[in-house]
């Protein structure tokens, strides 16, 4: 524990858990979506829903999407500042079960191409932490706070070990690895948390391999 576990961020309020919280998860997607984005959908859950309006959660988590920091005096503005700069947003309630943190939201974000589209579930679970719960429908449940390879793959023997051997062989750390299957001989994922950033043309090749249909990288460094 640090000390911002117990004092939270520092931030615009009102709120960590519906202010900060949903400014990193908004920035966390822009990032995993890797490309501009033209159009978001963001249908909010739970308590997110009930009071987030009031707590200027709708405009907190699009601060997030064009890249305002949770400290950022400009996020009450954020909706005159997505639509200056091309970004089209709406807003809509979903009932993610009774399963789901009440601090939840579900960002469905569109690029300039049809086919650039993701569909991200993240939860604020206070103290300005997050939990990105769900990537297009597949879980994922990570923090945020480090590199973050997510890999969807053919549920067939082999993949886990090529991923692991790469990052052996980058040098790269693991912090964390989960990994998930819709049922046997599927669809899989692997989400692994790194100590070290892993190297682009890495993450071209695991794109490339048999059998990995999607490769999904998340880099907590500014930008």
């Amino acid at each position: 524990m640090n000390i911002f576990d117990i004092v939270g961020p520092v931030m615009v309020g009102p709120s960590s858990s519906h202010t900060a919280g949903a400014v990193r998860i908004g920035s966390v997607s822009r990032k995993l979506f890797g490309k501009s984005i033209r159009s978001a959908e963001i249908l909010l859950h739970g308590s997110f829903a009930s009071s987030g309006r009031g707590h200027g959660t709708d405009r907190a988590l699009v601060a997030g999407l064009i890249g305002l920091s949770v400290d950022d005096p400009r996020i009450p503005e954020a909706l005159e500042l997505a639509e200056k700069q091309g970004l089209s947003v709406t807003f809509g309630t979903i009932d993610l079960g009774e399963d789901a943190h009440p601090n939840s939201a579900c960002l469905r974000l569109h690029g300039d191409d049809e086919k650039d589209a993701m569909e991200i579930v993240a939860s604020s679970i206070g103290g300005g932490r997050i939990m990105i719960n769900a990537i297009d429908g597949l879980a994922a449940n990570f923090s945020g706070d480090c590199p973050t390879l997510i890999v969807h793959n053919l549920d067939q023997p082999g993949h886990v070990a090529e991923v692991t051997s790469m990052l052996q062989h980058k040098a790269v750390n693991i912090a964390t690895m989960q990994l998930y299957r819709n049922g046997r001989g599927g669809h899989a994922v692997m989400v692994i948390e790194c100590d070290q950033e892993i190297p682009t043309d890495s993450l071209t090749w695991l794109s490339k391999l048999e059998g990995v249909e999607k490769v999904t990288y998340y880099s907590p460094a500014e930008g």
